[in-house]
């Protein structure tokens, strides 16, 4: 199969995990896209969606889904969305498409986190795939200049890039997070970052990973 396929195939698959008459999280990126288009055939099962990005929002109203304001939403009981990398406890890096702060404000209102993502998406250790920080533009130097510092790592701003909150995004490369809670915890406190696109905190409850044999569901 090919990674589209496969793609569409989690999508397809995370249906089932969409419980009758809810309001659902539905999460930013090519795989969630695949989400969002098979939507209208649960439609009668479903509320409203909380969105993590304004393109995911135009999407989902595209296809008559009603979109609610988070800030009007107390609990939701499951969010749905891809991951650029997965470990084996279901801790991720998230932010490819610069919707991090978004995503995790719409994970911490969910009772449950369903990862989408193709095979490729898993490692044992995150860190190959670039870690994304939103960062204040003012900050992006010196919280550059900090991962270095600290975990030897390079950043590099993703030029031409805003935030649906306005903000910056660098992209830190040379990584190796074996203890993803401990420094989302720090980095999420250094002087200009918004959030750190380490999800420990609010880490997926089950993925469903496309595979040429098929779905594959991993529970953590």
């Amino acid at each position: 199969m090919t990674q589209d396929e496969l793609k569409t195939l989690v999508g397809r698959a995370a249906l089932e995990h969409v419980p009758q008459g809810s309001i659902i999280g539905v999460g930013t990126g090519s795989t969630v896209n695949r989400f969002i288009d098979a939507l209208p055939g649960i439609a009668s099962r479903i509320v409203g969606a909380v969105s993590s990005s304004e393109a995911s929002t135009e999407r989902l109203r595209a296809l008559g889904i009603r979109v609610l304001d988070a800030a009007a939403v107390e609990r939701i009981p499951v969010y749905i969305d891809g991951a650029d990398e997965i470990d084996a406890r279901g801790c991720m890096i998230k932010g490819g498409g610069a919707a991090l702060t978004r995503e995790k404000i719409v994970a911490d209102l969910a009772e449950r986190f369903v990862c989408i993502a193709d095979e490729s998406k898993r490692v044992d250790v995150l860190g190959r795939y670039p870690l994304p920080v939103e960062v204040v533009p003012m900050a992006a130097g010196q919280v550059g200049r900090r991962f270095a510092a600290a975990y030897g790592g390079q950043a590099r701003l993703r030029e031409g890039v805003r935030t649906d909150n306005g903000q910056a995004i660098l992209d830190v490369h040379g990584l190796r997070i074996d203890d993803p809670l401990a420094m989302e915890t720090e980095v999420n406190q250094w002087p200009g970052v918004v959030t750190v696109g380490i999800f420990a905190r609010n880490r997926a409850s089950l993925c469903l990973l496309g595979t040429a044999h098929g779905v594959l569901t991993l529970r953590y």
